[in-house]
């Protein structure tokens, strides 16, 4: 090959855009950001929490300079299509419908999802309170007391954030029963509970454990049972199909870490509780 055409074949690779892959030096990862203590801006502006800590793990066993990056939940995984960045790590549950756009890695935590409400309400005695059913295993049992739940929640309006797992769980099993508000995050449906806009939320149970904490949420409480499994699936970071090569570094930093009780260490700092994945 003469000169000429190896200067027109670099500049023509160069012009290529080049996907994220096994031998990559960098790689960005994508988080919603005020999702605490999963993931959130702390005083400093910096992102800290779970995902924060475990994806620098994570990517320290990958051997790649890792850059993790805030993204709107609503448009999280467009942008990785689009190619905005290479990796989503934001609480994004596995499920059949995301499945059809994007890749998944090895599970790295459980969804667990409940109920918050007006420790003075009218739902403060929720029918299933200090209970958990797995959807997956359990779902005769779980069916039955979400209809007891359904009779006492007619009528109510409940807030989830908008194109989650928790809005898939209202939608399929008390559609009818309840009016719905979706919100772009769920500290805005947080606010409106307390503001008497909403008569209960429902979201993962870590972050609303954490966001009970808080001097503006004292007069809130957890109501209902822990469901886990079925909808709500499992935890997993988000991939481009075609990043294979990514994909099987982040299936083998993962299953060193949940092995060596990485997971569950990070876990149990966060949440003080192991949310790693069951089974």
């Amino acid at each position: 090959m003469n000169l000429k055409a190896v200067a027109i074949a670099v500049v023509m690779a160069a012009s290529i855009p080049v996907a994220a892959s096994a031998d990559q030096q960098v790689v960005r990862i994508a988080t919603e950001g005020a999702y605490a203590p999963w993931s959130f801006s702390a005083p400093n502006g910096k992102l800290d929490g779970f995902e924060i800590d475990l994806a620098k793990v994570l990517c320290e066993r990958m051997k790649v300079k890792c850059e993790v990056v805030p993204q709107n939940w609503d448009g999280i995984i467009p942008a990785l299509v689009a190619k905005k960045y290479d990796a989503i790590m934001s609480a994004l549950s596995v499920t059949p419908k995301r499945k059809e756009t994007i890749a998944f890695s090895t599970p790295y935590a459980a969804a667990v999802n409940t109920f918050a409400v007006l420790a003075d309400g009218d739902l403060k005695a929720l029918p299933g309170s200090g209970e958990a059913y797995s959807l997956d295993t359990e779902q005769d049992a779980a069916k039955a007391r979400i209809a007891d739940m359904a009779k006492v929640l007619q009528g109510k309006v409940v807030g989830v954030q908008g194109s989650t797992t928790a809005a898939t769980f209202v939608e399929t099993y008390l559609k009818g029963a309840v009016q719905v508000h979706e919100y772009r995050t769920t500290e805005e449906h947080d606010f409106d509970l307390m503001n008497g806009r909403l008569d209960a939320v429902l979201a993962n149970a870590t972050v609303l454990t954490a966001a009970l904490e808080k001097s503006d949420m004292k007069d809130a409480k957890l109501a209902g049972p822990l469901f886990s499994g079925g909808v709500f699936g499992v935890i997993a970071v988000g991939l481009r199909k075609e990043d294979t090569g990514l994909k099987q570094q982040f299936d083998d930093a993962i299953a060193s870490a949940l092995k060596d009780g990485t997971v569950k260490e990070l876990s149990l700092k966060w949440f003080k509780l192991d949310v790693g994945p069951r089974g």
